[in-house]
This record gives structure tokens, C-alpha cells and sequence, in this order.
């Protein structure tokens, strides 16, 4: 029964909506402002079509890479969340830890033997940051991915309305998070915990090249599931000029509006070295808990490897640029 239910990740959400108190469904599922970005994230997948190759012999597909170090099962990431952390070890994924889970990290940490980043706001107590990344470091976390897109909080009407309030870790509080972080930032973090980091929330060429002479050891192109400022591109819009302007001096990954095995291909093509998902894995959680994840990572990654055979590619470092088009 389940099996036929829920297909493609999109049958999750309706679910998962009516399971999840309405505050708590519109804090994950909402955007900021009038929420176009939140759109246009999903809508700008169709300003790119596919190119599939035939006669290639290229089969049994292999959606297995590597990325900083990490032997992954697929290129999607398990993007912030908590409570997650034997699922993405299941999937043989990565999963990248959200900050609210901070009174508890050791925990998360050893709730599984799979690599696991942490995702890193900055305090405005900056001793309470430095103690963290001594925890962070300590619990075996494999690298940092510093989220530079938040130096205050977005306009997200729906949580106003609602007057949310995270029920767990520290909330998304601009008297919490740093506002003045900068560049020079990613010195001191690795001065307090040794790790590759990476930056998330680069959305220009301009940023992807400061990165790259900052010594960032990757990027994440990303608008935060277009919950801070709206009215900027779509993620899969400005890959292109990010990868161009890295290039391929380090990885280039990418989340927004993942929700099938096709997109992520096109962000491949595009030059991403990996995706990240956030909002499915709430909704797989919300739905059918760790198993609920299990089972979403694994429609995206059936959808990948089946858009892989269609398209005459055997492994991720074969998917190019020629394999897709502008519509």
C-alpha cells in the first residue's frame, strides 16, 4: 500500500501537512516575502530540458561519487535537519546537522557511524561559538558548512502570523546570530576546529571567487530554501556563473527545489558536484520517520539512475554540460 502511495517525493507533503501542526508545517514549507523566490525555485527547472545520448552501452547506471573526502551512494545531501542521522547512514549519504541540535550534537554524533557536517550559524557570543567548534571537532564531525546568508532573519510572513517559535535548540533570533560576520571569519573557524568548511548561501560569481581566495574548501549555492531575502534568482538559475567562476577548483554544491531524479541530473550537467534536500526529508520524517527519509532518498536516487540509463550515462563524472539545453 505504502509503496503505491507515495511514489514521487511530492506525495509527501500533502501528508506530512496534515500530520504537522500548521505553525510547524508553514515554518518548514513557507518562504519570505510574497514567497516568489520559494516559486521560482521549482519553476526555473523547466528553463532546461535534457539531452539524452544513445548507444552508449552505458548500463547498469552507477550514482555513486565522492565528495570532500566522503564515498556516497548518490549525490544528494541530507541537508540541515536533526534526527535524521541513521537514515542518511542507511542511504549512504551525507548529513549535515542543523545548529539547533547544539545542546545535544555528541548525541546526534554517535547516533550513527555515517559522516555527518555541521552546520554552523556564528554567535554573537563568539566564546560560545568557539566552545562549539571544540565539540564539533571532538564528535568526529567531518566537516563545517558555515551559513553566511543569515546576518538577519528573513521576512516570513507565515511564521509572524502564526507566532512561531522553534521548540527546540536556539531560535532563528537576530539577537542570537552574528550579524558582522565576514570573510576573514573562516580563519577563525578552522583556528577552533580544523575541518574542510564550507560556505553556504553564495548565490554570485563575485562571492564563489572571494570564497575560492578565502581558502573555502567548497560552496553551496543557495538562497535558504528562499527564506531570507525574496526576489533573487532561483538557485539553478546562477549555478552556472558560480561553477564558471570556481572553476572546478572546488566542489560546487547546490539545494533549492530538488523534488525529482531530473533535476538533480540538470544540476550535474550544470557543473554541481552534489545536491542537498531539506524540505523532503521533513516531510518523509513528518510521514513515516526514519523510514520516511530512507524511502524519499530513495525515489530521488531511482529517479536518478533511471534519468542516468535514459540518458546513455554510466557514472556522475560522465554527466556533462552537452546533456542539457536552455529551453
Amino acid at each position: 500500500m505504502a509503496e503505491e502511495r507515495f511514489l514521487i517525493v511530492d506525495d509527501y507533503e500533502p501528508v506530512a501537512r496534515q500530520r504537522l501542526p500548521k505553525d510547524a508545517y508553514d515554518y518548514y514549507a513557507g518562504g519570505a516575502g510574497d514567497e516568489w523566490t520559494l516559486r521560482e525555485n521549482r519553476r526555473a527547472f523547466d528553463d532546461w530540458v535534457i539531452r539524452p545520448r544513445m548507444l552508449t552501452g552505458a548500463y547498469p547506471p552507477d550514482a555513486s561519487t565522492t565528495v570532500l573526502g566522503a564515498e556516497l551512494s548518490m549525490p544528494i545531501i541530507v541537508e540541515e535537519t536533526h534526527m535524521t542521522a541513521r537514515a542518511a547512514e542507511r542511504a549512504g549519504t551525507v548529513m549535515c546537522v542543523s545548529s539547533t541540535t547544539f545542546p545535544y550534537l555528541e548525541d546526534v554524533a554517535n547516533a550513527s557511524a555515517g559522516p555527518k557536517w555541521w552546520q554552523l550559524y556564528v554567535f554573537t557570543d563568539r566564546g560560545l561559538s568557539e566552545e562549539l567548534l571544540h565539540r564539533v571537532h571532538a564528535a568526529g564531525f567531518s566537516a563545517i558548512c558555515f551559513t553566511v546568508d543569515f546576518p538577519v532573519g528573513g521576512l516570513r510572513h507565515r511564521d509572524t502570523r502564526n507566532a512561531f517559535l522553534m521548540p527546540i535548540g536556539l531560535p532563528e533570533d537576530d539577537h542570537v546570530f552574528d550579524p558582522m560576520i565576514s570573510w576573514d571569519d573562516l580563519a577563525w573557524i578552522r583556528e577552533h576546529a580544523p575541518l574542510p568548511v564550507l560556505v553556504k548561501g553564495i548565490m554570485t560569481a563575485e562571492d564563489a571567487r572571494l570564497a575560492v581566495d578565502h581558502g573555502a574548501d567548497g560552496i553551496v549555492v543557495s538562497n535558504h530554501g528562499a527564506r531570507q531575502l525574496d526576489a533573487v534568482a532561483a538557485t539553478i538559475t546562477v549555478l552556472p556563473e558560480v561553477v564558471e567562476s570556481v572553476e572546478g577548483r572546488i566542489p560546487v554544491i547546490v539545494d533549492g527545489g530538488f523534488r525529482r531524479g531530473t533535476d538533480v541530473f540538470k544540476a550535474l550537467a550544470l557543473g554541481a558536484d552534489a545536491v542537498m534536500v531539506a524540505r523532503p526529508i521533513c516531510w518523509g520524517l513528518s510521514v513515516a520517520g526514519e523510514q520516511g527519509v530512507v524511502d524519499v532518498l530513495a525515489i530521488l536516487r531511482d529517479e536518478l539512475e533511471n534519468t542516468m540509463a535514459l540518458t546513455g550515462v554510466k557514472r556522475i563524472g560522465d554527466i556533462v554540460a552537452s546533456h542539457v539545453a536552455r529551453r
